[in-house]
């Protein structure tokens, strides 16, 4: 997929994602306080940090080598998953911040994040088959 094609796509789940977070560390606030704030805030970041520099490694690791776009995104998203539950579980005990306002806001923000990509790329119009101009010859009908 060409680089300005997985921009869109990508546009539109950071943002969106970046407002749901900003609506849970609103409700993180009004319900815990102070540490759900810094728990939501933490989530919300994280999950816009991984998947951007996972949208980031997938555009250039398919950049030279498109017919691995589905190889490298499932492997892209297998280390994200993993990385947020190894982030998981070292925070498991902390008290830096509210570890239940953190889980839900980053299960939110990951949902978020996938279902907009998914629509976006859902609506996006890529042509499946793209016409190669060295092939037509002057052949007339």
């Amino acid at each position: 997929m060409p680089s300005h094609d997985a921009r869109i796509p990508f546009r539109g789940a950071a943002i969106s994602t970046a407002a749901a977070g900003v609506v849970a560390t609103a409700i993180s606030t009004a319900v815990v306080g102070t540490k759900g704030l810094i728990g939501a805030l933490a989530a919300t970041l994280l999950v816009l940090a991984f998947f951007i520099f996972g949208q980031i490694a997938l555009d250039r690791l398919t950049r030279n080598n498109p017919h691995m776009l589905m190889a490298g995104a499932l492997l892209v998203y297998t280390t994200q998953i993993l990385l947020v539950g190894i982030v998981l579980a070292v925070f498991k005990d902390t008290s830096l911040f509210n570890t239940k306002a953190f889980a839900f806001t980053l299960l939110g923000c990951v949902l978020t994040f996938t279902g907009f990509q998914v629509r976006a790329g859902m609506k996006a119009k890529l042509y499946y088959v793209q016409n190669d101009p060295s092939d037509q010859k002057d052949s007339k009908p």
